[in-house]
């Protein structure tokens, strides 16, 4: 499906400063990303990899909070698996790491205490951060007809695969359908993220929230290199006959709104939910005890819809969130995704994923606990 985003002057793919990349040939790249306090220069690893023929130009980044590192892996697996990987037509950019210092320090943010993704398009004459954010509009989304950016959840919380894209660009559309995840979430992204930014600078770019920080999952990076190849075979990158990775799932949901869930009290959760289980209205999706096992509250679904997220930590205050819930747009729309899913075979990546992120929490099936004290 051919989109309408009206064309831009780009910098080259070929020519990176004394670089040259011909057809066909891969280059490590490095960019001066700054300086650290002991004045040691920080730099910014990519690979630049061309096809024999002219065509698109895909940017795929990761770690732009710096330990969100699913991405990451899920590049460097595409780059060790490149001799059985023919690039046809067109040209990958490929950062494994946006965030040097954040992921240098296991840390979401850079190492001036900003979030990188909030400071796009960034300025050449701005903190560190900003710097940073500059340079990867310039350098990176300045050579991208197209761009995608993987993420996970924050710390201490889960995310069921989840396609974040403003659906009312056509670029975005196309990238968000061919990638083949289950929800898409239609919103333009929050001002200052490399989503909104690059969109605005002409290169449809939509998002993955994939898994947990800290971690490279396996069925995460399957279905974040089995939806590069989608794309890749969208924008006649590959040749679909050799390279294709698997099937798209049987159903997308596309929804603009959801909502966190939150505890009233503090204590200590038993989960009733996983990530990608469908609830009703009046589900319970957890029991908030006390340490010692005395139930403080039922924490009650306020609306049907599909567990985009959770919290992975079961001790809480008043007020934390607990479950992330995506709002279809009707009923029958979740009804439709849900007899989609119990059709799924056991062997699906999507059931596999289902499976892999469950195990990350305990799930229990909920049980009326007796709360009277003993005389």
């Amino acid at each position: 499906m051919p989109d309408s985003t009206p064309p831009r002057e780009k910098r080259p793919v070929d020519v990176w400063g004394k670089t040259r990349i011909k057809p066909g040939k891969r280059k490590r790249i490095r960019l001066n990303a700054g300086e650290s306090f002991t004045g040691i220069n920080v730099s910014m690893p990519l690979m630049v990899w061309r096809g024999e023929e002219d065509g698109p130009v895909l940017g795929i980044t990761g770690a732009v909070h710096g330990d969100e590192i699913n991405g990451t892996g899920a590049i460097r697996r595409l780059l060790q698996d490149s001799p059985a990987f023919k690039l046809k037509r067109g040209a990958l950019i490929l950062v494994p790491v946006v965030n040097i210092t954040g992921f240098e320090r296991y840390s979401r943010y850079t190492v001036d205490r900003r979030d990188l993704n909030r400071m796009f398009p960034g300025s050449a004459k701005g903190s560190l951060t900003s710097r940073l954010a500059h340079l990867v509009q310039e350098e990176v989304v300045g050579r991208c007809d197209y761009l995608l950016d993987l993420h996970t959840a924050a710390v201490r919380r889960t995310n069921f695969p989840n396609l974040r894209a403003d659906m009312e660009n056509p670029g975005c559309e196309r990238l968000a359908r061919s990638f083949g995840a289950e929800i898409i979430v239609d919103n333009e992204g929050p001002d200052g993220s490399l989503r909104r930014e690059a969109c605005k600078a002409g290169c449809p770019t939509i998002i993955l929230e994939a898994g947990e920080v800290c971690k490279v999952e396996p069925s995460v990076q399957e279905m974040i290199l089995r939806g590069i190849s989608h794309v890749m075979e969208e924008l006649n990158m590959i040749d679909v006959e050799n390279e294709s990775r698997g099937e798209t799932p049987p159903h997308q949901m596309v929804v603009s709104r959801s909502r966190w869930i939150r505890a009233e009290m503090g204590g200590f959760l038993q989960f009733h939910i996983a990530p990608g289980d469908t609830v009703e209205k009046g589900q319970p999706l957890a029991t908030n005890t006390g340490l010692l096992g005395k139930k403080l509250e039922t924490i009650l679904s306020p609306t049907h819809g599909i567990v985009l997220g959770m919290t992975t930590m079961p001790a809480v205050a008043p007020g934390d969130p607990v479950v992330h819930v995506a709002l279809p747009q009707t009923r029958k729309q979740l009804r439709s995704l849900e007899k989609s899913v119990d059709r799924m075979e056991d062997d699906t990546l999507e059931t596999q994923v289902r499976d892999h992120l469950s195990t990350n929490i305990t799930v229990e099936e909920h049980v009326v606990i007796d709360d009277e004290d003993e005389g």
